[in-house]
């Protein structure tokens, strides 16, 4: 079974942008999926797990219509736990950030306009297995 990674944000040229950068650079490892806001890509999330799809990481904007990337990531967290989260943004400010990181265990979060490998080396980190302590 093939693992997704979701991008979300409301500006195409973002979409476009992630879309190339991570077929570069994991080629055919991943299916991409892409979401305009975050009410799109929480039917898509619901949709692919219901169809036992395994969603294992999002790249979400932080300012689009209608709800604001760390409530997103808030309400994903709240029902899929397991999946990394990675907030892309240009605009949010310090409580957003804290409020994703406190509540939707945010992974990182990345400044706009992003360095093409500073966002493939986080995915890249983000999704290396956790080592347990015994």
């Amino acid at each position: 079974m093939k693992k997704v990674i979701l991008c979300v944000d409301d500006e195409k040229i973002i979409l476009s942008s992630l879309k190339l950068q991570l077929k570069k650079n994991f080629g055919s490892e991943f299916n991409y999926e892409f979401a305009e806001n975050a009410l799109e890509a929480m039917d898509l999330l619901d949709e692919l797990i219901y169809d036992g799809t395994r969603v294992i990481l999002i790249v979400s904007d932080w300012l689009m219509p209608s709800m604001k990337g760390d409530e997103f990531l808030v309400n994903v967290h709240k029902k899929y736990p397991k999946i990394v989260k990675i907030m892309l943004t240009g605009q949010a400010d310090k409580i957003a950030v804290s409020n994703a990181e406190t509540n939707a265990n945010l992974y990182t979060c990345i400044r706009k306009p992003w360095l093409e490998e500073v966002l493939i080396d986080t995915i890249k980190l983000g999704l290396k297995p956790k080592k347990i302590n015994t």
